[in-house]
């Protein structure tokens, strides 16, 4: 019997309030070493939507898992028409001023690292250098028979000349890319197969009921051992990718704070749990430390087709 991937989390137990003091912040930030760990929250104010915040996609939408996609094809055409045409607003979201801070605050050499659970890629569009995609990319393609990677960017072409015409009107659009369609609307959307090997192409993300490579996990926990303070961004830590680096921190006696409206299944790691919107939040801390955050990036985001 197949298991389902948690998708959602209730505590069990009385969490502290969150705050809206900033100073935590400020004060991690001055001292250096900060270790950057970001949700989908983060990406919020950039036009893409979160998991389980207020409105969250997981209210209305049941993410594609790994097993599903793997075992059945008429899911796979369903997974890609909703891709596909979700990928036309996805590609075009830009960084916003979370996304801009946290690059400055890496310019000025206050932070260790940045970890993300998103796959839009923002982090590194807005400037934020060695950022590990805990989750993997959106923009990128790889083939599950030959491990051939290649840019979404041309899937988008190629999957734009099979299905001519091709352009219904969604309800809305997920975190992962997905834009919800009826059965109705994909139709009879055709998939595209491999050019090397004529095998099945899947995004180049971790999928719902997907491991996270164990390099990559590794490398975290190395950031994580290496960290002065644990810095969480827009993240409810419902699953366990990125709840077991705030349990690795706080283990290790890494101070770990967290910016987030909602309560979160980390909030009993945390010192504390700021209660704010990301952007202000985060240009807020910026400005306390007379760090400069640019109005716009100077982004290199994938494009849509």
């Amino acid at each position: 019997m197949r298991m389902r991937p948690t998708l959602s989390w209730t505590s069990d137990e009385e969490l502290p309030p969150g705050t809206t003091d900033l100073e935590p912040v400020a004060e991690a930030l001055r001292g250096g070493g900060v270790l950057i760990l970001s949700g989908a929250g983060l990406s919020t104010e950039s036009g893409i939507p979160d998991y389980r915040g207020e409105g969250g996609s997981l209210s209305r939408h049941t993410p594609m898992t790994y097993q599903d996609f793997t075992a059945d094809a008429g899911a796979r055409r369903r997974y890609w028409a909703r891709s596909h045409l979700g990928w036309r607003t996805f590609g075009r979201a830009r960084p916003n001023a979370g996304h801009r801070a946290v690059a400055a605050f890496g310019r000025q050499g206050l932070l260790s690292g940045v970890i993300t659970q998103n796959v839009d890629g923002l982090h590194q569009a807005a400037g934020s250098d060695d950022v590990v995609d805990l989750h993997g990319r959106l923009d990128r393609v790889v083939c599950l028979s030959c491990g051939t990677f290649s840019p979404r960017r041309e899937l988008a072409h190629r999957l734009e000349a099979a299905n001519e015409g091709f352009a219904p009107v969604a309800s809305s659009m997920n975190p992962d890319g997905d834009a919800d369609l009826t059965d109705e609307q994909v139709g009879d959307f055709r998939v595209v197969p491999c050019t090397s090997c004529g095998g099945v192409l899947k995004p180049d993300v971790v999928f719902f009921g997907e491991a996270v490579p164990p390099q990559r996990v590794e490398h975290c926990r190395t950031l994580v051992r290496e960290a002065r303070t644990l810095l969480v961004l827009g993240s409810s830590l419902t699953v366990m990718s990125g709840l077991r680096f705030v349990r690795q921190a706080a283990g290790a006696g890494t101070p770990v704070l967290i910016v987030n409206r909602d309560a979160t299944r980390g909030d009993r790691h945390a010192v504390t749990r700021i209660a704010l919107p990301l952007g202000s939040a985060l240009t807020g801390a910026a400005g306390r430390l007379g760090v400069h955050v640019p109005a716009h990036a100077a982004d290199a985001a994938a494009e849509p087709a």
